[in-house]
């Protein structure tokens, strides 16, 4: 199960890291034709969800790996899921169900991260 919790944090970081760069670095209309979802929100909030997902995926791996602070990974994952309900909450008020669909799957991947580093597979 150590393993499987190993593969799922590189899974969601590279995810979230690749996607929190994205957010953080690119103009707000840069993004607008494959995250729609810009327009909602302002150019520094969108950077702002960029570097907390970016700070999230380094929480996953970097804490555990150095064994500084190792209670940060499931924390880590904690504030992914907390951002994926948000995420999901925002795709539902715009009737993006496929987007919904993307968010609980990171949803469910961040809780079994959480539940497994928080419980029996801590470090």
């Amino acid at each position: 199960m150590n393993v499987f919790l190993w593969i799922l944090q590189a899974v969601l970081a590279t995810a979230f890291g690749l996607l929190g760069v994205m957010k953080s670095t690119q103009p707000k209309e840069k993004l607008r034709p494959t995250m729609p979802w810009v327009q909602d929100f302002t150019p520094t909030q969108v950077r702002l969800i960029g570097v907390v997902e970016l700070l999230a995926a380094l929480g996953l791996i970097l804490p555990a790996i150095t064994g500084v602070a190792p209670t940060l990974t499931p924390l880590a994952a904690t504030g992914l899921a907390i951002t994926m309900l948000g995420a999901a909450t925002t795709h539902a008020r715009r009737k993006e169900p496929s987007a919904i669909a993307v968010n609980v799957v990171l949803l469910a991947l961040a809780v079994v991260i959480a539940w497994g580093r928080f419980g029996p597979y801590a470090f």
